[in-house]
């Protein structure tokens, strides 16, 4: 009995399942506040409350799939539609819908397990870098943190990270056949293929480099390659699915271009541009800035973001997780910067950042593991209270 409450894996459970009784009550209160809305009844229960939002949008896929054609405007404009949502997690649930459990109470429950399991993988994947103790508190910051209530909702978040981390752990310990079923699933879960296509080109760049002191096998050198190109292409496969059901060549790029009118921007989609264009939107709506002073205030704050995102993977703390999650934390930045719009979603589009919570718990000061702690549930109750939470006709998509 020592032996099994001393084994990590308890460990990391018992860490879970307190972060749960936490987020389920803070669920629960904010559901209580909850009124009628056009996501949800008057003061919803936890299943109604847990399966707002996107979670809607995943009951649908799974009910009736994705349509044959993107549904359009009068003036030619894809409007809001299913081909933003990728297939992996709602056809999973449709193993226990065809047998007749409800989605919205398999949903959530589906969710919480693949969240238990990224703590456990989570936890493997900080002990290859930090002491015991230390990848312990960061799997409690990962359990704790203000975007954990995405956790246990009916959002493909907590499966989308089981396996990042799964494909994470394989890469640092150089199992690069055992990627290739990983990474598919990923690819089709939440879009992330490219950007770990780009972090095994670090990878392989990296040990090519220091191969004088760390050999570097040709058939090591053969399998990156060849999962690094099954990876690009798993990152445009829901592109080229797309394309195929519906006939159009810009199906899914013009469906997530849909979301981005309510903003004010028009045209196509312009890899890089996003973020100027969202940081001119805010500046512009909340600031009253206009012109060329707002174009040249919006580059800086991009590039100061960039900066300090660098500055931060640079730093003694971040150094302690390794070059790959380091080069993960960079193309996935990389990749947000690329084709991302910031607005309410945002944070949650940050999620997969996740492994950079290694860095913040390498100081071993109480006060500051137990400061982090208590800022995470203050994040939890911010978020669930002011995103999740649904006014009459809410623009805010957590």
């Amino acid at each position: 009995m020592a032996h099994v409450l001393s084994h990590w894996a308890t460990k990391v459970l018992a860490v879970f399942v307190a972060s749960r009784i936490v987020t389920t009550t803070i669920l629960l209160v904010v559901a209580s506040l909850q009124e009628v809305s056009d996501r949800t009844g008057d003061h919803p229960g936890l299943i109604e409350f847990s399966n707002i939002w996107d979670g809607q949008w995943y009951w649908s896929i799974n009910l009736g799939g994705y349509p044959d054609a993107i549904p359009r405007t009068e003036d030619g404009d894809a409007t809001e539609n299913a081909w933003a949502f990728m297939p992996a997690y709602p056809f999973l649930l449709r193993i226990f819908t065809l047998v007749g459990i409800p989605f919205p109470v398999i949903a959530p429950i589906v969710s919480l397990l693949f969240a238990g399991a990224a703590a456990l993988v989570f936890f493997r994947l900080m002990s290859r870098f930090l002491p015991a103790g230390s990848a312990l508190f960061a799997t409690a910051l990962l359990c704790f943190a203000p975007l954990s209530t995405i956790l246990q909702v009916s959002y493909a978040e907590s499966m989308h990270l089981f396996l990042i981390f799964l494909a994470l752990l394989l890469l640092v310990d150089r199992r690069y056949v055992l990627l290739v079923p990983v990474v598919i699933v990923m690819s089709l879960t939440r879009p992330s293929g490219l950007a770990f296509a780009l972090a095994l080109l670090l990878h392989l760049v990296h040990r090519f480099v220091t191969r004088a002191r760390d050999p570097f096998p040709w058939r090591e050198r053969l399998e990156v390659v060849a999962v690094g190109l099954l990876s690009a292409f798993a990152g445009v496969a829901w592109l080229l699915i797309a394309w195929a059901v519906t006939g159009e060549f810009t199906a899914y790029t013009d469906t997530e271009f849909a979301w981005r009118r309510g903003f004010g921007v028009e045209g196509h989609f312009l890899p890089f541009a996003p973020w100027v264009q969202a940081a001119q939107f805010w500046f512009g709506q909340w600031w009253g800035i206009e012109g060329p002073t707002l174009v040249a205030l919006a580059a800086v704050a991009v590039i100061a973001l960039a900066a300090a995102f660098a500055a931060f993977l640079f730093s003694p703390w971040a150094k302690r997780l390794g070059p790959d999650l380091r080069f993960w934390l960079a193309s996935y930045a990389l990749y947000l910067l690329a084709v991302f719009f910031p607005q309410s979603s945002v944070f949650r589009l940050l999620v997969p950042l996740a492994p950079a919570l290694g860095a913040l718990a390498v100081p071993r000061s109480p006060v500051w593991r137990a400061s982090l702690l208590v800022l995470g549930v203050v994040g939890q109750v911010l978020w669930t209270y002011g995103l999740w939470r649904a006014d009459v006709y809410d623009w805010t998509p957590p």
